[in-house]
């Protein structure tokens, strides 16, 4: 089919034209709205039409909006789609990755069948999927395979970024250093019973690869996550016959295990949490119930006991569980037995961010094969509990540890404990302390604060609180011998739309953020800070890598330069503050004033659009969703020697709203660090 009758015939949603252009959704809206000849709609519905990418692509040409070429693969993607279905796109991302690298390599009388990925979901292919199949792999061989599949699968997990809980990268490789570190036997089989997309698999064989390793094994219950797990171990070059063994089945686990012959040296697991549906009556006498049935609401202890049983003598385990399982009254009996049995020997407390779902905290929990002896500087009869929360510098367990994830910091901390030594955010409690009514084993809940730790906190908190009480007090200083000149005669306002005309500014929009490229966590050198709004305070530090940020792989991005003025123009959010971080990229609810220097002050600008006056009569606040019209926003027109005068008064101000906002927040710290000392008798007398 030639190209043009490939576009006219594919239809776009709103998101893939401002993709396609490198703007936000709402620019796009914009344009509908102003422009009569944009294309008219040729299906969807009123709320989420679809568009002829043919005649999308020829208004961006004629209107001179698209910015650049669309490549190839941003061609192909809108076709997969069309397909409508998520499992139907998803196994043909896999059969691409299959087809371009071959299966993995096959297991020696499984008696599994590792067939195509659409034969493990499906019949087979229509002609409509059989034809975009092979586009995709005669395109491959120009953009090459590893862009061509990894461009499917990062649009396909991006797409469905809600239904699928992928395994972050420096996580598995944390659960593969744990095991690692106290597996000191030959690996020779790792196991994931719940494999996702197949990252923690990923990670077992490159930390075990050349070691000795022979088979990776997983298994989930659906067949399109374990087909692209077949699909990502196979790019990965997992396709000889010299190298490891691979079996990847589509079953349920709980109901169906498929590797119930399997001894596992190493099992890593991410599993489902908070399932009610997850066999509960039928599995009621399924011998892995070693510890007592998991009530109903307690799938995840289900998955515990299922990788206890599945261990080899030896063998590790590690889970990654929602922090809830450590204290549930329901799980009290099986984490009980659990102890008893000495299978499960670390809890580690993880910091909010590290994995989906990212406002919680979760839990690992380290297992061992009963009867397996005592881990290092570990005596018989003890756990080890390890809060990297509590561990960071600066930070309590009631901190908000979470908004930088230093992976590096948290490894070297685990492994150090995990190997015998001793080290801050943990303690080796001795399982009868444990075995009280609630059988509580979330970790924050045990281990102790040093009094050294408490006094130098008090110390550097009492140390801040007094160095920005003496900020605010020079602020306050300056601001208070301002007098307010009489009511004379009123200057004249200009809007932003007429400063915009007169090219004394320029706006920028955000846009939608390309969410799979956004890191959470500590900023490296080169990484560019994202804003989604300004008043989110303790909220998770965001960031893109430069090339994202250039636009290099996602399109255009909005990219602030020092001293843009940033506008939150959501009416419940709206704010205004001069970028002196730059460059940051902004979301799609901000938008950027870049001034001429010469004719307009930046800080006076910011000053006076954020007057609440100004706000009121700029939105429309129709509902909480409501915006505030930059461009009706208003400032007085003063020459420029008077703007700078006003803009070194907004400086102060915003000086004084910091150090205010400061001193509150260490001002809590000292109430909530003296709370806890009086409460344990630990003040001095006086």
């Amino acid at each position: 089919m030639p190209e043009s009758a490939e576009s006219a015939a594919i239809s776009v949603p709103l998101a893939e034209v401002a993709r396609i252009a490198g703007v936000g959704r709402a620019a796009v809206s914009n344009w509908r709205r102003r422009h009569g000849t944009f294309p008219a709609p040729v299906g969807g519905t009123d709320a989420s039409p679809l568009f002829s990418l043919a005649e999308v692509e020829a208004w961006l040409h004629r209107e001179g909006k698209l910015k650049a070429a669309v490549g190839p693969l941003e061609r192909l993607w809108p076709e997969y789609e069309a397909l409508g279905d998520r499992d139907a796109m998803g196994l043909l991302v896999a059969e691409v990755g299959l087809r371009l690298y071959g299966e993995p390599s096959e297991p020696k009388d499984s008696g599994q069948a590792t067939t195509s990925a659409l034969d493990a979901g499906q019949s087979g292919l229509d002609e409509r999927q059989s034809a975009l199949l092979e586009r995709t792999l005669h395109l491959a061989e120009g953009k090459g395979a590893a862009e061509t599949f990894g461009f499917l699968l990062e649009r396909w997990l991006r797409t469905h970024v809600r239904q699928i809980a992928v395994t972050p990268p420096p996580l598995a490789d944390l659960m593969a250093e744990i095991a690692s570190a106290l597996h000191e036997e030959e690996v020779r089989v790792v196991l994931d019973p719940a494999c996702g997309t197949g990252s923690l698999l990923l990670a077992a064989g490159q930390r075990w690869d050349g070691s000795g390793l022979a088979e990776l094994r997983g298994q989930d219950s659906d067949p399109v996550l374990a087909s692209l797990t077949r699909a990502r171990l196979a790019a990965t070059g997992y396709t000889g016959p010299a190298l490891p063994e691979v079996t990847v089945t589509a079953a349920d686990t709980l109901r169906a295990d498929a590797q119930a012959d399997v001894q596992a040296d190493v099992i890593l697991c991410n599993p489902p949490s908070n399932e009610r549906d997850w066999g509960h009556a039928e599995l009621a006498t399924d011998p892995r119930w070693v510890f007592g049935q998991p009530p109903r609401t307690e799938s995840e202890l289900a998955w515990v006991q299922h990788i206890a049983v599945a261990l080899a003598p030896e063998g590790v385990g590690v889970v990654v569980l929602p922090p809830a399982v450590a204290a549930r009254r329901a799980g009290r009996r099986i984490r009980a037995g659990l102890l008893r049995a000495g299978v499960l020997r670390t809890v580690i407390a993880l910091p909010p961010g590290a994995a989906p779902p990212h406002g919680v905290g979760l839990h690992l929990w380290v297992l061992r094969a009963a009867g397996t002896g005592g881990e290092p500087g570990t005596s018989p009869g003890e756990v080890t509990l390890v809060d990297t929360v509590a561990g960071q510098s600066g930070t309590g367990s009631g901190g908000t540890g979470g908004s930088n994830v230093d992976w590096k910091r948290i490894t070297e901390q685990v492994v150090k404990v995990l190997r015998g030594s001793d080290g801050p955010g943990s303690v080796r409690v001795p399982v009868i302390d444990l075995l009280d009514e609630a059988v509580d084993l979330t970790p924050a809940r045990h281990i102790p604060r040093s009094r050294t730790a408490d006094l130098v906190d008090m110390r550097r908190s009492w140390a801040l609180f007094d160095a920005h009480a003496s900020a605010l007090q020079d602020a306050a200083g300056v601001l208070s011998a301002l007098e307010p000149v009489e009511a004379g005669d009123i200057a004249p306002l200009i809007t932003v739309a007429e400063l915009e005309r007169a090219g004394a500014l320029e706006i920028r929009g955000g846009q939608t953020l390309p969410e799979a490229d956004v890191e959470r966590g500590v900023r490296p050198v080169d990484g560019v800070r994202v804003l989604t709004g300004l008043c989110r305070p303790g909220g998770p530090e965001l960031w893109l890598p430069a090339e994202v940020a250039r636009g290099e792989k996602s399109g255009a991005l909005t990219v602030t330069a020092s001293q843009d003025v940033v506008v939150s123009v959501l009416a419940r959010d709206f704010d205004v503050h001069v970028d002196t971080e730059a460059p940051s990229v902004l979301g799609p609810q901000l938008c950027a004033l870049r001034v001429d220097p010469s004719v307009l002050d930046p800080w006076f600008l910011a000053g006076c659009l954020r007057a609440p006056d100004n706000a009121r009569q700029a939105g429309t606040h129709a509902s909480t969703t409501s915006r505030v019209d930059v461009r009706r926003l208003r400032v007085p027109r003063f020459p420029l020697g008077e703007q700078r005068r006003y803009g070194e008064i907004y400086r102060r101000i915003t000086t004084f709203e910091k150090e205010l906002q400061r001193i509150r927040q260490m001002g809590g710290e000292l109430v909530r660090s003296l709370g806890d000392l009086l409460a344990h008798g630990r003040l001095p007398r006086t």
